[in-house]
């Protein structure tokens, strides 16, 4: 009860301080490249319920016909508003809009897309959608360079089911038996902190 007070407690105020910004990204979206501002995907939520993750169009609108389902490296099909919404992890912001419905939390082991839901083990399917999905966790902190981790593989896709998947895993099952409030803030400062140090 605590964690939800606080999901929304801190993305409804957020939310209402950032509306400008948001406004702002939106309309840079669409001068570039003709389309909606938002980018809706299916993920797996708390108890495999799925649900539509709102983030920002950081790619053009055909994009999921163009490639792979995976962002790697240098990817051809991103926008220049969108690689710098990208660099700074701004195309994320609409996900507080996912956590004030409560189909996410402000922490919590990122929502995966179902294919890859599909790899963990049943113990696991148990175990990490037991709680709402995070906008960061500490994996989101470790493979804060996913893209150019996977545009140096050989075969992306088999380097992220192989490799990257049950590294994030054993960090997702970690954060849920260990969860704890002041957990959860010191994982909010040290995205702050990795996110200044990006942007730096």
């Amino acid at each position: 009860m605590l964690k939800r007070a606080f999901d929304l407690l801190v993305s409804g105020i957020t939310l209402i301080l950032i509306a400008p910004v948001l406004l702002v990204i939106g309309l840079a979206i669409n001068l570039e490249s003709r389309g909606p501002a938002f980018f809706r995907q299916e993920r797996v939520g708390r108890f495999g319920r799925t649900f539509r993750i709102h983030k920002f169009r950081s790619m053009t609108v055909d994009a999921p016909t163009r490639g792979p389902q995976l962002t790697i490296g240098d990817d051809a099909r991103v926008t220049r508003v969108g690689g710098f919404l990208r660099r700074h992890k701004l195309d994320e912001l609409p996900q507080l809009i996912d956590v004030f419905v409560g189909n996410m939390s402000i922490v919590g082991p990122r929502p995966e897309v179902p294919r890859y839901v599909a790899l963990y083990s049943p113990e696991d399917r148990i175990l990490v959608l037991s709680v709402r999905p995070g906008i960061t966790d500490r994996a989101s902190i470790e493979f804060k360079d996913e893209n150019e981790i996977l545009g140096a593989a050989l075969d992306p896709e088999a380097a992220y089911r192989t490799d990257l998947l049950p590294r994030k895993l054993a960090y997702y099952r970690a954060y849920v038996r260990e969860q704890t409030f002041c957990g959860d803030f010191a994982i909010i400062l040290a995205t702050v902190k990795a996110l200044l140090s990006r942007g730096g």
